[in-house]
């Protein structure tokens, strides 16, 4: 169905073989490339009468897409959107013919789903299981929907500045989010570094055969539409006189202005139309290079609110684009936040379209156009309308959906890091993500088991770990996630252990996935057999070695790179090592008011930090183990121990026992701050230890700044 017949290179026009994955020129190795198309023979088909009854779909267009149409099983009827007449807004602003082409009634709600159908489409035909790419936002969404309809695993790279509604929604769809400290040049970057060291797929953006060509189909439509509403002699469509969109990297108008000159090679339409770049004035690299008629865009660190449009490097994407506009008369312009508010208020006010500000950046730089005088009364003109913020609630997902990747040192008035510092972080930063993207799913009824086990291993490795209390639940989670280990009880309601393994070992997509069983159930040797044959090891609850088990999960993921697994008396560099660093800068400035929180939930140990140093008045030290926190408190002597009692390698009484034993310590004030409600004879025992009790679901943190405060004065005096 397709007509494609050669891919070209950009740079020097060397043909090449059509294949829509290539992804750089075999001669110069140029890796901006363009499709080629029987664009005569396109011709005849697209004024036949069979065209004309096709259906409504971009896939209508499918001589000239470079794959073919994917069926329902991808295909979500994507394309073919409205294109609306703005009578009041073309009214305020002095126009007679101002169209709306409403991207936001897309799958997704963003027109980056045609770029997205067309990708996971071939994907799924060349059999590729497993898809890298770096996004601003909305191409996000787009993929990680299509992706998840495909069954191809999504490894998305954001930046921190990208709002959580949209890594919701991307955890929604099953995607695997890893969030950048950083600009979305330097996530683009890490992006593509991640999918060499694991021989993954790294969608090509910009210069993607298969993105560029489903953007362009909006050229189509808008033409084919047009002349729906306003008809040209001879059969022909029309192209408008202005086509203006919100630009980051800059995708959507090359692809668009692609598709009109296509279609003015064909002889459907007898002009190009201008095209209306717009930027907003925080990340405006392209707009900058146009005012000066500068051949190449100086690359910028974005500062606007707008994260979505935040692409501070657009690399050739301008250079093409300089070229669009210079041919077909068009401009670059930018618009500042406000201007964009204003414009999206505008909007709704007078057209009742509700638009996400990315998408209100194009209507801002409308205005600009009129003002300015470069939009006559009676020109023809489409704005590109896309994008929205679905808002999927916290409580939907599990937690973990995103992984978060410090690349460096951030710099405070740009929020990014540093060419140099992403550079010598780079590989650690990776290592890491290895060790984070290893993931272990925890299946038992009871939560406070789950817990316990997940805070096991994290205390150890930095795993990803997520943990299901319903075996129905723990199973889809696993067919979502295919993860790299199972942690199962056995006993439990609706679905015991031994079906859920029946059911895994049924499933070709994770049977292979060892399973370590935990249960306090008693085996009959039947049992005990069948379990022995299914999984990688049985271990009884309450009879168990805690690091053994460790070891025994960390051996059974691989380990990597040499790694050696610390003995029992050798701290875990990976853990300890990386704090008694970053304490070692604290320490350094300490006054001698030092506090040490103890704690596994990492969350409530940066509480207890941030109450108190907020005061001014202490520095505190963080530890997340028992063993942690007596080697730091024997290393540092703080004036105030604040204890959780739940640690994972020692309770909080053995603590303070052994903590007691040693003659430095034995008055060393403890405060317990814990959310297990304590019987009375272990609230009897703590105060003999001589400590004080907080209970953390009624804390009251002006209250325990105040009790802190005491204690310390009264130490000072």
């Amino acid at each position: 169905m397709s007509l494609l017949k050669y891919v070209v290179c950009r740079n020097c026009g060397h043909k090449m073989p059509p294949d829509p994955l290539t992804k750089k020129c075999d001669q110069c190795e140029g890796q901006w490339l363009i499709a080629e198309y029987d664009l005569e023979q396109a011709k005849e088909i697209w004024r036949s009468d069979a065209f004309q009854g096709r259906e409504l779909s971009l896939w209508r267009y499918m001589e000239l897409l470079p794959t073919s149409d994917p069926g329902f099983d991808v295909s979500m009827g994507e394309g073919w959107t409205p294109l609306v007449k703005a009578a009041r807004l073309q009214q305020e602003l002095g126009l007679a013919n101002l169209w709306i082409k409403d991207e936001r009634q897309s799958p997704t709600g963003c027109f980056k789903d045609r770029q997205a159908v067309l990708n996971i489409a071939h994907y799924k035909k060349v059999g590729i299981e497993e898809v890298v790419l770096a996004s601003t936002g909305n191409k996000a969404t787009a993929f990680a929907a299509y992706c998840a309809r495909a069954n191809i695993r999504a490894w998305v790279f954001l930046t921190s500045a990208v709002p959580n509604e949209k890594l919701r929604e991307l955890g929604l769809y099953g995607a695997e989010v890893v969030k950048i400290a950083g600009t979305y040049d330097q996530a683009k970057q890490v992006a593509k570094d991640f999918a060499a060291r694991r021989n993954l797929l790294l969608e090509g953006g910009a210069k993607s055969i298969l993105s560029q060509d489903g953007m362009k189909t909006l050229a189509f439509e808008i033409a084919e539409q047009l002349a729906r509403y306003a008809p040209v002699e001879d059969g022909k469509w029309r192209a408008p006189d202005w086509y203006i969109q919100a630009v980051s990297g800059g995708i959507g108008p090359i692809a668009v202005w692609q598709g009109f000159k296509e279609l003015l090679a064909m002889g459907l339409i007898d002009r190009l139309p201008k095209i209306g770049v717009v930027q907003v004035e925080g990340c405006a690299p392209m707009v900058t290079a146009w005012q000066q008629d500068l051949e190449e865009a100086e690359p910028v660190v974005p500062r606007t609110r707008i994260a979505v449009l935040a692409t501070g490097d657009p690399g050739q994407g301008y250079k093409i684009l300089r070229q669009a506009c210079k041919e077909g008369g068009g401009t670059m312009i930018s618009v500042s936040d406000g201007e964009t508010f204003r414009a999206m208020r505008r909007l709704a006010r007078v057209e009742g379209y509700s638009m996400e500000p990315a998408t209100a950046v194009a209507f801002a730089g409308l205005e600009k156009l009129v003002q300015e005088g470069l939009i006559q009364t009676d020109d023809y003109v489409v704005v590109n309308c896309s994008g929205h913020t679905f808002p999927a609630e916290k409580h939907v997902l599990e937690d973990q959906y995103v992984l978060d990747l410090q690349l460096g040192q951030l710099d405070e008035d740009t929020q990014a890091v540093s060419h140099r510092s992403i550079e010598e972080g780079i590989e650690s930063a990776l290592a890491t993500l290895d060790e984070q993207v290893t993931t272990v799913v925890i299946i038992d009824d009871n939560p406070q088991d789950s817990r316990l086990i997940r805070r096991l291993l994290q205390t150890y490795k930095n795993y990803r770990v997520f943990e299901a209390n319903d075996p129905r639940d723990g199973f889809e989670l696993i067919k979502q996630r295919k993860p790299d280990l199972i942690v199962t009880d056995l006993t439990m309601p609706d679905m015991d252990g031994f079906e859920l393994i029946d059911a895994l070992k049924q499933d070709p997509n994770v049977r292979d996935i060892p399973v370590v069983v935990i249960s306090a159930k008693t085996l009959t040797p039947e049992e005990r057999q069948k379990l022995e044959s299914q999984t990688e090891s049985l271990w009884q609850k309450g009879s168990f070695n805690t690091r053994e088990l460790v070891d025994h999960v960390v051996k059974t993921l691989g380990v990597e790179n040499g790694e050696e697994i610390p003995s029992e008396d050798t701290p875990v560099t990976t853990t300890v090592g990386k704090i008694a660093s970053g304490v070692q800068q604290v320490i350094e400035q300490i006054t001698p008011s030092t506090v040490m929180v103890i704690d596994d939930n990492r969350r409530d140990a940066r509480l207890v930090r941030r109450i108190l140093e907020a005061t001014k008045r202490y520095h505190v030290i963080e530890a997340y183990t028992a063993e942690e926190g007596r080697q730091l408190i024997d290393e540092h002597h703080p004036r105030l121990v604040v204890l959780d009692i739940l640690l994972p390698d020692l309770n909080g009484l053995d603590f303070l026992a052994q903590l007691r034993q040693n003659e430095k310590h034995k008055q060393l004030p403890v405060v317990i701050l814990t959310a297990k409600e304590l019987t009375a004879d272990e609230r009897e025992r703590f105060e003999k230890l001589n400590c004080s009790i907080w209970y953390k679901l009624q804390l009251d943190r002006q209250q325990l700044v105040e009790h802190v405060d005491k204690i310390i004065n009264m130490l000072k005096s």
